[in-house]
C-alpha cells in the first residue's frame, strides 16, 4: 500500500479498515484477499446498481425483505414527513403515536391467529428474544416456573442473538459462541427429501416428525415444556415447504401438551407464501407470531410481536402483583418505522401482493421444475409462492450429495453473479435459493430462472472437466 493510499483511502479501503461485516470471513477480507466490497448506491423494482455502475436483479430481495422493490418513493415521503413532524418519541409509560397506534390496529386485525396486541423492535432477532421472554413471563405468572423449554427446529432460523441464535437450528450459528444457551432443545428438520425413510410418503414422514416430538416432550417432562418455535416454510435452512400434513400434526401433540406456538413469520409475512401470512397457507393457529423484514420490506428497521389473546389475558394478569410489563426498547415503536410500515402495507395490499406472488409464484415455481427437472446436478426443485431453492446432488439416483469442499452452491451463486443475477448459496448443503422482490414480474422470474439455467450449466461442465463425468450422468429419479 503506498503512502497515498494510506493519506487517502478508497472508500473500499475505508470500509476493509472500519467495517466488521457480518457473514464474512474477517482476516481475508481485512487482507484483501476478498477483493473490494460492493458498495451499493441505489435501487429500482427488483435491480440495484453499485458504485462501479454494475446492474443487478436482486433475485434475494435483499435478505428476503424488499418485498415491495427498491425505489418506492412513497415510502421514503412517508418517513420524511413523519420525521418533520417527529422524529422520535419512545413507547415507555403509556406513551404512542398515532401512526403507532394505527399500524398496531392494523396489524391486530390481519394477523393469524387470536391477535391481542403488538410489541415492537427493530429485527426479527431481537422479536424472537421478546418471544422468549414473553413465554416465561407468561409461566412464571401462571405459577409454573419449571416450565420454561422451548422446541426449535434443526435448520431453523431464528436470529442470531443470544437465545435466537440458540434457537436457530444451524450448527454454525452456535461454534465458538457458547450456543445454544438456556433450555432450548432441537427436533428433527421437516424436510421430506433428506429426511425420509426410503418409500416413507410425505403424510407418513410428517407423522414421524410429529411422533418424535411427542417423545421429546415426555422425555423432557410436559411440565418443563414451554413452546415450540416454527417458521411456516423453513427459510435460512434451505428454504424448505413442510410435507402435506406436517402442520397439523405437529399442532395437535402442541395442544396436547398445552405448549405455545410461536409462528415465525419473519420472512413469509406479508405475502411471501402468496397468502398474506405463512400460517393462513398452512392452516397454522399461533399464539404468538414474530414479524419483521417485509413488515417496512426494510425501508428501515422494524419488528414486531403479535401476543395472542390467550397470552396477553394472563399477561395483564399480573400488574397487580408484579406493577409494569418490566420489558422493552428505547426504539420500541419508533415513529418512523410505523410511518413507513403504514406505507409499505399500503402498498402491499392495494397492489395485491400476495396476488402476484401465489400468480407469478406458480409461474417461477413451474419455470423452475420444468428447466431443471431432468438436469443432472439438480436433486430437487421445491418452493412455494416467491421462495424456491435447487438443490444440488453429485449422484441424482442415490441422492449422493457433493464432497462439501467442491462449495458447489457458492460456485452456482458466483456464476449467476456474473450473468447478473444475486441468487443466494444457502449455508446449509449445496443449495441456490431465490426470494425476489414480490413486484416481479412474470417476464423478469423467466429471466431470472434463464441466467440460474446458464449458471448451473456452467458449473455442471466445470465439474466434468474436472473428473466427476460418471456422477453427473448417473440416472435420474
Amino acid at each position: 500500500m503506498t503512502d497515498t493510499t494510506l493519506r487517502n483511502p478508497s472508500l473500499e479501503e475505508l470500509d476493509r479498515q472500519t467495517v466488521l461485516h457480518p457473514f464474512t470471513p474477517l482476516e481475508t477480507y481485512a487482507s484483501g484477499a476478498l477483493g473490494d466490497p460492493r458498495i451499493v448506491t441505489g435501487g429500482k423494482g427488483i435491480r440495484i446498481r453499485d458504485r462501479k455502475g454494475r446492474e443487478l436483479i436482486d433475485g434475494f430481495a435483499g435478505l428476503y425483505c424488499v418485498n415491495i422493490g427498491y425505489g418506492r418513493d412513497e415510502v421514503a415521503e412517508a418517513i420524511y414527513a413523519q420525521a418533520k413532524k417527529l422524529a422520535y418519541y419512545h413507547t415507555y409509560a403509556a406513551h404512542s403515536t398515532e401512526a403507532l397506534i394505527r399500524l398496531s390496529d392494523r396489524l391486530v386485525r390481519m394477523a393469524p391467529g387470536t391477535p391481542a396486541k403488538v410489541f415492537y423492535g427493530l429485527s426479527g432477532s431481537d422479536a424472537n428474544e421478546t418471544q422468549v421472554k414473553l413465554v416465561w413471563y407468561y409461566n412464571n405468572i401462571l405459577g409454573r416456573p419449571q416450565k420454561k423449554k422451548i422446541i426449535s427446529r434443526e435448520r431453523g432460523y431464528h436470529g442470531s442473538s443470544v437465545m435466537s441464535g440458540g434457537l436457530t437450528g444451524l450448527s454454525f450459528y452456535h461454534a465458538a459462541f457458547d450456543l445454544p444457551f438456556g433450555p432450548i432443545r432441537h427436533t428433527g428438520a421437516p424436510h421430506h427429501y433428506w429426511g425420509a425413510e426410503p418409500g416413507e410418503s410425505e403424510e407418513d414422514f410428517s407423522a414421524r416428525r410429529a411422533r418424535e416430538l411427542e417423545a421429546m416432550i415426555l422425555e423432557e417432562g410436559p411440565d418443563t415444556v414451554a413452546a415450540f418455535i416454527g417458521e411456516p416454510v423453513l427459510g435460512t435452512g434451505g428454504i424448505i415447504p413442510p410435507p402435506k400434513g406436517y402442520w397439523p400434526a405437529i399442532q395437535a401433540v402442541l395442544k396436547k401438551y398445552d405448549v405455545l406456538l410461536i409462528a415465525d413469520e419473519v420472512v413469509t409475512g406479508f405475502g411471501r407464501t402468496g397468502e398474506m401470512f405463512g400460517c393462513t397457507t398452512y392452516g397454522i393457529e399461533p399464539d404468538l407470531v414474530t414479524l419483521a423484514k417485509g413488515l417496512t420490506s426494510a425501508y428501515v428497521p422494524m419488528s414486531a410481536v403479535i401476543v395472542g389473546e390467550k397470552v396477553c389475558s394472563v399477561l395483564e394478569q399480573a400488574t397487580d402483583k408484579l406493577g409494569a410489563f418490566s420489558h422493552g426498547y428505547t426504539y420500541s415503536g419508533h415513529p418512523l418505522g410505523a410511518a413507513a410500515a403504514n406505507a409499505v402495507l399500503d402498498i402491499v395490499e392495494r397492489e395485491d401482493l400476495p396476488g402476484n406472488a401465489a400468480r407469478t409464484g406458480a409461474h417461477f415455481q413451474q419455470c423452475l421444475r420444468e428447466t431443471f427437472a431432468d438436469h443432472p446436478l439438480v436433486g430437487e426443485v421445491r418452493g412455494v409462492g416467491l421462495m424456491a431453492a435447487l438443490e444440488f446432488v453429485a449422484d441424482r439416483g442415490k441422492k449422493q450429495r457433493f464432497d462439501p469442499a467442491l462449495k458447489i452452491g457458492a460456485r452456482v451463486s458466483a456464476a449467476a453473479l456474473e450473468q447478473g443475477l444475486i441468487a443466494r448459496a444457502m449455508p446449509h448443503g449445496d443449495i441456490l435459493g431465490f426470494s425476489p422482490p414480490l413486484v416481479v414480474t412474470p417476464a423478469e422470474c423467466e429471466e431470472i430462472v434463464a441466467i440460474a439455467r446458464r449458471a448451473v450449466d456452467k458449473v455442471t461442465d466445470e465439474l466434468r472437466r474436472e473428473g466427476h463425468e460418471l456422477l453427473l450422468t448417473a440416472p435420474a429419479i
